[in-house]
């Protein structure tokens, strides 16, 4: 009498392995992810808390128009070097993961120049160096080191967008005030009344000056700190 192999040795599941095909696919939109969004807007912001890339602020907030662009950048690449390092993570050797880095940054910056000068060349023009310098920029190396070496693609995807956010809301709002008051423009058009001007008005120089941005980032962190009292540092 013959009998089914399979019958006579049965192929035993682990208990684990059986949990984790059966286990439920976690969402994508979990509270954790949340905040890896949203924490750069406030309470991780890359410039008024971490204090990083202050020197962009500095250079290129003169003008709304270059500020708009050059946060639009460095989202783009800090989202895309985010999302390949971390894809690649496991195969990067830990000798020379910051010269990945670095290549994988300046790949994504070339390419955003190159877009830049070929439909934006005037705004190309006057950010100059400054799109050269987000491969320096502290703040898309210090996500790659801390998130994208670390974690699965989407939280990491996720983080870049957020902290590249979070930079851009500051070099917005600081170039919003120095262009309205030390030019009396918005994105180039005028902005401040003839009538002014006429009454006696004049557009405040130092607003055009790198203090003068120091100042506006001075008086972010201080409402941002009056109003979120958990960042108030009281070692």
């Amino acid at each position: 009498m013959s009998t089914d192999s399979s019958l006579a040795n049965p192929v035993v599941v682990p208990v684990d392995v059986a949990k984790d095909s059966a286990a439920p696919k976690e969402p994508f939109w979990t509270p954790k992810n949340k905040r890896l969004l949203t924490d750069p807007f406030n309470d991780d912001n890359p410039i008024t808390v971490q204090v990083l890339g202050v020197c962009s602020a500095l250079a290129v907030t003169t003008q709304l128009k270059t500020a708009l662009v050059m946060s639009v950048s460095v989202v783009v690449v800090m989202a895309c070097a985010n999302l390949l390092i971390s894809m690649l993570r496991n195969t990067i050797p830990s000798r020379i993961r910051m010269i990945v880095q670095l290549l994988v940054i300046s790949g994504l910056v070339v390419m955003v120049d190159q877009v830049l000068k070929a439909f934006a060349y005037d705004v190309a023009r006057q950010l100059s160096v400054y799109i050269g310098l987000i491969i320096t920029n502290c703040i898309i190396m210090g996500r790659l080191e801390a998130m994208a070496m670390s974690s699965k693609p989407a939280p990491s995807l996720l983080d870049g967008i957020g902290n590249g956010v979070g930079y851009g809301v500051i070099l917005i709002v600081v170039a919003f005030f120095r262009e309205l008051f030390g030019a009396g423009t918005l994105l180039g058009y005028q902005v401040v009344p003839q009538v002014l001007y006429d009454m006696g008005y004049v557009n405040n120089g130092i607003m055009l000056t790198s203090a003068a941005a120091m100042f506006i980032i001075a008086i972010v962190i201080w409402i941002q700190r009056s109003r979120n009292t958990k960042l108030v540092d009281i070692s």
